[in-house]
């Protein structure tokens, strides 16, 4: 059993070394390897800016290029309109269907270069196709030019043979002519090899009837533009081409600019938080007085101001800190030695052991106790761990008895004290922790009673109104410095040092005062004036919702 227990000892061994483990770095270096807030901020900028060109790109591509695809339908529509119209013209002047009269609208500037043409008979032959090969298009223009040149033929010896009268003559010349007619117009058969490569869907062309002035229809015509599918001319090509081009470079330019103003927004933030940054290191690094010296109405330069605020702030705090361990160490000292002092000399027989020298020791032994008191509760206030026990309180008798029973004292030290009821008789109850509100009332007591000469008064008056019921200490002492009058509430303040150790005071009374006041959701007004008196004012709310956190009701 003893190696075991050996193991299971060596593994606890093992544990509590490695639960007992910490780690702690000193502040990391300034530098930084990733990307600076000011590039981000600038590449947002761009990446917003070329999202929202992506959006602009796809919206116009889908939207535009159908109402754009709409618009040149609708021209190629309005042209194969045109055209049948002046092909029913020629097929009414001609009287039939001629293929040279066919090309001859297609070649002039009715019809672009770029857009093809086919003409359907009202049978559905195909008369005229510009997919034909350009060869035998020639041909069939040509047996057309010679049938039309044999029917002039024959139209002129009929002419002749009626003028001499001689029908023989005119027989055989009519005969001559029907032949070479004949023979043109077996010319003019299309050989079968001619085969059309224009669009046969609907899409890909446009059909528009050939109706003659009689309405008849006497064929179709279709339209389409040669190597385009959406009826896209090489004017609307480049057309389509050129905007897209702008787009492109709009967005590009759109981009750059907003790459720019990100630089440049990035720069006014940066610039500033740059500065507060500075600051703080060098606060960090012991200089307390370095501040940002930022002014202004935005956001940015109030949170410079405040920063200075709180630097000010924690300076201030840190001065009264170091003072502290100064004034702790020589307020507890006074009383240890005195003890000290008096405890040696008893026990060296130099005074005897007395009442009155046991008396002087429980004397700085209760002052000792007190000073300790004043910082344990200062301490739990500004931590918000001592509890509140809330309950229904007549404040003008609380404040009346507390006023009783700090009459003696005030005598003892020749000072009047005086208790003024101003609430009209009424009785003024709210919800409050008597003990806290005792001792906030006692601590302006203590400090008017140290601070006022011999023969002079303190007042104490409670008033109310709607919303506040007020606890009013006012006195005839040397008041307090306009400048000072800000600091008076701060931890361990003392406008005169010297004379505050002679009253036996440590600075810390207002200060539980005011928090002992803003547990109860209240304030404390000053006012003062230097060879006149001090007044302070404890505003209590009338509904107190109490302290969320350590609040006992007591019924």
């Amino acid at each position: 059993m003893l190696p075991a227990r050996l193991v299971l000892d060596q593994k606890h061994k093992q544990s509590d070394e490695a639960g007992s483990r910490a780690s702690w770095n000193t502040p990391r270096s300034d530098s930084r390897t990733v990307m600076s807030y000011g590039m981000r901020m600038a590449l947002s900028f761009a990446l917003t800016s070329f999202m929202t060109v992506l959006v602009l790109v796809c919206v116009v591509t889908v939207v535009w290029g159908g109402a754009f695809s709409d618009y040149t339908r609708a021209n190629v529509v309005e042209i194969a309109q045109i055209t049948a119209q002046k092909i029913a013209a020629v097929y009414e002047e001609s009287g039939g269907w001629f293929t040279g009269d066919l090309a001859s609208i297609t070649e002039s500037n009715l019809v672009s270069d770029d857009i093809g043409m086919q003409v359907v008979d009202a049978a559905g032959n195909v008369v005229y196709d510009d997919t034909w090969p350009a060869a035998s298009l020639a041909a069939e223009i040509k047996r057309e030019q010679e049938r039309e040149a044999a029917e002039q033929a024959q139209a002129a010896a009929q002419n002749q043979a009626s003028a001499q009268g001689d029908a023989s003559a005119a027989d055989a010349s009519a005969a001559n002519a029907q032949q070479v007619s004949a023979n043109a117009g077996s010319s003019s058969e299309k050989p079968h090899s001619l085969v059309s490569t224009a669009p046969t869907d609907q899409e890909g062309a446009v059909s528009e009837p050939v109706v003659t002035g009689d309405g008849v229809k006497i064929g179709t015509v279709r339209l389409w533009v040669l190597g385009s599918d959406a009826l896209l001319t090489k004017a609307d090509t480049a057309f389509r081409e050129k905007t897209f081009n702008a787009m492109g470079l709009a967005s590009f330019i759109a981009i750059a600019i907003a790459l720019l103003i990100g630089f440049f927004v990035s720069s006014m933030l940066t610039n500033p938080i740059r500065r507060i940054t500075s600051t703080a290191k060098q606060i960090r690094d012991g200089d307390l007085s370095a501040r940002t010296n930022m002014r202004g109405d935005d956001e940015i330069d109030q949170l410079g101001e405040t920063f200075d605020e709180m630097a000010t702030s924690l300076e201030k705090d840190l001065k009264h800190e170091r003072r502290l361990a100064s004034d702790v160490a020589h307020e507890l000292r006074t009383p240890l030695m005195a003890m000290l002092a008096t405890v040696e000399a008893m026990q060296d027989g130099v005074l005897p052991t007395d009442d009155e020298h046991l008396e002087t020791v429980a004397s700085e032994t209760r002052r000792l106790s007190r000073l300790v008191q004043q910082m344990l509760d200062l301490s739990r206030m500004e931590n918000r761990t001592a509890p509140m026990n809330l309950r229904p309180v007549d404040i003008s008798n609380l404040v009346r008895n507390v006023v009783d029973a700090q009459h003696p004292l005030f005598h003892e030290r020749d000072l009047h004290l005086r208790f003024a009821d101003e609430t009209a008789g009424k009785q003024v109850t709210i919800e409050v922790d008597s003990d806290m509100i005792t001792q906030a009332v006692i601590n302006i007591m203590s400090n008017a009673m140290r601070y006022t000469p011999e023969d002079g008064w303190v007042v104490v008056t409670v008033r109310a109104d709607r919303r506040h019921v007020m606890i009013s200490v006012s006195d005839t002492g040397i008041g307090i410095a306009k400048e000072d009058l800000s600091r008076i509430f701060g931890r361990f303040w003392r406008a005169d040092a010297s004379r505050a150790r002679e009253a036996g005071g440590l600075g810390v009374g207002l200060a539980v005062t005011k928090q002992i006041v803003e547990r109860h959701h209240g304030f404390i007004s000053v006012e003062s004036e230097l060879g006149k008196g001090t007044t302070f004012t404890i505003h209590l709310p009338r509904e107190h919702t109490g302290d969320s956190a350590s609040t006992t009701m007591v019924d």
